[in-house]
């Protein structure tokens, strides 16, 4: 599909070819070994780190390969190949939803002291922001952290971490000023071996399993100034910064997971024979065929769209709301279709697209639900109060 797009430069697809050989080679063999244990080795996350995967755009001198916003669209893009929604989910959260922030308002020596061994795979990142009171309110968190001379001692709970249980440190957001709803948040890089640190337990969910997804408390956790990311009491309007390119990867790696599902559906109609022809010759299986691959283009097409705004530095709140919207939309609708269309082989466990039908329902939650895509979506067209 990329060839289209001149964005796509002869190392993109080079970088491209690596992160599809990996996953499909290193990644795949493992996936229902790993969807059943609902766990995937940590020694991922350092294999990804030496072939450079984890970095592709973080700058050359703190370990990362220093290119663009359509070497992470690759990564997305490919590392679905690996049949494990739940995998290329944690992957993306340390990559581009975790750390992106640290590079863009860190100092250098936070930078040395969690970004470089994220990107090298030596570390494990969480992103924690979501509460049981406060998600998609994100201005609505209660994890508080008071001074106490050069410290902060945080308290609270956090819900639904991704990599909660592996984490090695975890960009947190908590109020330092509860009378400040927006600019009472600050953001703090939390090591996970902090006294005072626990996880809850592992949350069980409807799919991603091979994914840990945690609740984590915090009783008197004290923590240094010097983790302090950024100024404090500006957190809230860093996280919303780092919302667009988490959902933006998101928009990217659904549509590509929809296609992976496509394009399985599209073999298993030519190969699958029913009243004396294959499925394929049945003009409504094809003409429904022929809607998705429409549908799943027009969803690319928009996330690339916001990838080429936000790899040029215009804003594209707007754009990137659209295609995560479209993308959680129209792959869910798709997948569903091709689980019809496989019938009872779509149903059974062992099948890699019942796991995908459950997958997907997720991105129209993460990251900011359907609803408030569309709440986005409307203030940005200056349309209703």
């Amino acid at each position: 599909m990329s060839q289209h797009w001149p964005q796509f430069q002869e190392e993109h697809d080079m970088f491209r070819k690596a992160v599809r050989d990996f996953a499909i080679n290193e990644l795949k063999p493992h996936a229902e070994e790993w969807e059943h244990e609902r766990y995937f080795p940590d020694s991922v996350f350092r294999e990804m780190g030496k072939l450079g995967f984890l970095g592709a755009r973080y700058p050359v001198e703190l370990g990362g390969s220093g290119g663009d916003i359509w070497y992470t669209t690759c990564l997305a893009e490919e590392i679905t190949h690996c049949d494990l929604a739940g995998l290329t989910m944690a992957i993306l959260v340390q990559t581009d939803m975790a750390t992106p922030i640290i590079n863009e308002i860190g100092t250098k020596e936070q930078k040395e002291e969690f970004l470089m061994p994220a990107i090298s795979g030596e570390k494990i990142a969480a992103l924690g922001v979501s509460e049981p009171g406060a998600g998609s309110d994100v201005a609505g968190i209660t994890t508080s952290a008071r001074w106490d001379g050069d410290d902060l001692i945080i308290n609270g709970q956090k819900t639904w971490i991704t990599n909660g249980t592996r984490a090695d440190f975890i960009t947190l957001a908590v109020r330092t000023d509860a009378d400040n709803r927006y600019g009472g948040i600050t953001l703090v890089l939390f090591p996970t071996d902090t006294p005072g640190f626990s996880v809850g337990k592992k949350l069980e969910k409807i799919g991603n399993h091979c994914s840990d997804t945690a609740e984590l408390f915090f009783e008197n956790c004290r923590v240094p100034k010097r983790y302090i990311l950024g100024e404090e009491g500006h957190g809230f309007y860093y996280i919303m910064q780092n919302f667009q390119g988490e959902r933006l990867v998101g928009a990217i790696s659904g549509t590509a997971g929809a296609q992976r599902v496509l394009d399985r559906t599209k073999e298993y109609l030519q190969e699958r024979n029913a009243f004396g022809r294959t499925l394929a010759g049945f003009q409504v299986l094809r003409h429904r065929i022929a809607q998705h691959e429409t549908d799943l283009e027009a969803s690319r097409c928009l996330a690339y769209h916001a990838a080429d705004l936000y790899n040029r530095g215009v804003p594209c709140q707007r754009e990137i709301s659209m295609a995560k919207l479209v993308a959680g939309q129209s792959g869910m609708r798709v997948i569903d279709d091709c689980l019809q269309m496989h019938g009872g082989m779509g149903y059974v466990e062992e099948g890699p697209v019942a796991r995908a039908w459950r997958d997907a329902r997720l991105l129209q939650i993460g990251g900011g639900t359907n609803e408030i895509m569309k709440e986005i979506i409307v203030k940005a067209i200056g349309f209703g109060r």
